[in-house]
């Protein structure tokens, strides 16, 4: 275990030192969310109006989990360059476990997610968001948890696909159901009936439900379905990833 952590700390290191030298993709990826909260977020007052609480404290949870998606699931361009330069190819000769070598981007792209939902949130309480500090830090957890699901499965897409004009309409294919699906911008109960419904087959709908309902400190048993999604979702991307890259050893 100790050698795993050594190994994915290695390969952290080498990830952070590239984002440290090009910090755009950091800065694009928090801009839609700030400008989604800033821009879109007055828009909401009427129609939460309707719900009751606090316009903030409803609209910054579901940003937090589109900056953990849409962040997320672009990671592995990186990776698809890392693997045409070579850099996957050296790494295969090493004897570090393949596990490490996913787990080792997985940190970078949780800490650059942390950074950003630190400014989001911070951006949220200075608009007047009413959140719990307990709330908060389940909310967050809650993200990085899928975000890192996302990130993984990034990963394992790119060096699968091993191709950006591949992967780019696939990511937009899956996210843009995700968007409409998963109550990030509006409630579903607003929508028909048979929306809402088909919603409810949407595991991130429930983690976006999970991540409010933290928020406004509603901590029942609705929100365990939140929870085990996140659990299934990062548990299985990660298994995903690991394969892929025990298969490139191949």
């Amino acid at each position: 275990m100790s050698t795993f952590f050594r190994e994915s700390w290695i390969v952290f290191n080498r990830q952070l030192r590239m984002n440290l030298r090009n910090p755009a993709w950091v800065i694009i990826g928090m801009l839609q969310p700030v400008l989604y909260l800033l821009l879109f977020g007055p828009l909401l007052e009427p129609v939460i109006a309707q719900l009751g609480g606090n316009k903030y404290t409803w609209f910054v949870p579901g940003m937090l989990v589109q900056l953990g998606i849409f962040g997320a699931f672009f990671a592995g361009f990186s990776l698809i360059g890392e693997w045409r330069e070579g850099v996957i190819e050296a790494e295969r000769v090493t004897p570090a476990h393949r596990s490490a070598l996913l787990f080792g981007r997985l940190y970078r792209d949780l800490l650059q997610l942390f950074v950003q939902a630190v400014i989001l949130v911070g951006l949220g309480l200075w608009l007047g968001m009413d959140a719990s500090f307990g709330g908060i830090v389940v909310g967050v957890v809650l993200t990085l948890m899928l975000g890192g699901a996302c990130a993984a499965a990034s990963n394992a897409l790119a060096l699968t696909t091993k191709s950006e004009d591949v992967m780019a309409p696939v990511i937009n294919v899956v996210m843009m159901p995700v968007l409409l699906l998963s109550g990030i911008l509006l409630p579903m109960s607003f929508g028909a009936g048979w929306l809402e419904r088909l919603s409810d087959f949407m595991p991130i709908r429930h983690v976006v439900d999970a991540v409010r309902s933290a928020f406004f400190g509603d901590f029942d048993a609705s929100m365990l379905w939140g929870v085990g999604w996140t659990v299934v979702l990062f548990g299985l991307a990660v298994w995903w990833g690991t394969s892929v890259f025990k298969k490139e050893n191949a």
